[in-house]
């Protein structure tokens, strides 16, 4: 259970509306925080403590008006490029409105994946860290929401691939929602124990999982990731097998909620 937080002001929530957003939220909610949840196009504010606003993080306009009166913000906002620039509006606005707690979520690898996605991660890491606000980040492994999307995608293929060595442990989205409020409504605690899910496994075997659970059939062709991303993943540095914080919900459990 989430412990009541003393102080008054919102909390500003980056992302709210998404996938991860949509869980964090209420949580708050429950903690007793009133929530201002900042996005694009904004939306009607209401009478339950959620309030919403638009802002543009990529571009800064919006920003200090979202940040008016905040002490914590969560930033969970992201995508597939940008992150890091997105960030440093954020931390400049952030630092001009007083901010006294900066929680960012990123992802495991940020600092060892060779793709442009994990090196704005990292960028945005940075930004977080030398902004001179007091900040915690928390790095999570891939959503089951993310492995189902690609497992969905591949299975309608003829012939589903199967990359050798490449292995994740996703983990439940519910489970990565408690973990941030928890660390927003506690005090900053710099960079954090990764976060997982309870198992790691091939993609080749999340794909039969997800095939099994539909009651499907797909026959299934090893691949082999070429370069410097490939050999990444089969060093597993895509994982934190060991002093990481472990979620409770596995890929079968949120398969059988989602699929079967």
């Amino acid at each position: 259970m989430v412990k009541m937080a003393a102080t008054t002001s919102p909390v500003l929530v980056t992302g709210g509306t998404g996938t991860l957003g949509r869980l964090v939220v209420p949580l708050l909610r429950e903690a007793g925080r009133t929530v201002r949840v900042l996005s694009r196009r904004g939306g009607a504010s209401t009478d339950d403590g959620i309030e919403h606003v638009a802002a543009d993080l990529l571009k800064g306009g919006g920003l200090a008006a979202a940040l008016d009166g905040v002490e914590t913000v969560l930033h969970l906002a992201g995508g597939p490029k940008g992150d890091d620039e997105a960030t440093r509006n954020l931390v400049e606005a952030a630092r001009r409105a007083g901010v006294q707690h900066l929680v960012y979520i990123s992802v495991i690898g940020a600092d060892k994946l060779p793709l442009g996605y994990f090196r704005a991660k990292l960028g945005a890491e940075q930004a977080v860290s030398e902004s001179g606000i007091p900040w915690t980040t928390l790095r999570a492994a891939q959503f089951h929401d993310l492995a189902l999307t690609v497992v969905e995608k591949m299975a309608k293929l003829p012939v589903v691939p199967a990359p050798g060595g490449l292995r994740w442990q996703p983990v439940d989205a519910r489970d990565v929602a408690a973990r941030l409020v928890e660390l927003a409504l506690d005090r900053p605690a710099g960079l954090v124990p990764d976060l997982a899910g309870p198992k790691v496994y091939g993609l080749d075997e999340l794909s039969r999982g997800y095939l099994q659970a539909r009651g499907k059939h797909r026959l299934m062709l090893p691949v082999r990731m070429p370069g410097k991303v490939g050999r990444a993943y089969r060093a597993g540095e895509n994982l934190t097998l060991e002093g990481a914080s472990v979620g409770q919900r596995t890929w079968e459990d949120f398969l059988a909620e989602r699929v079967a």
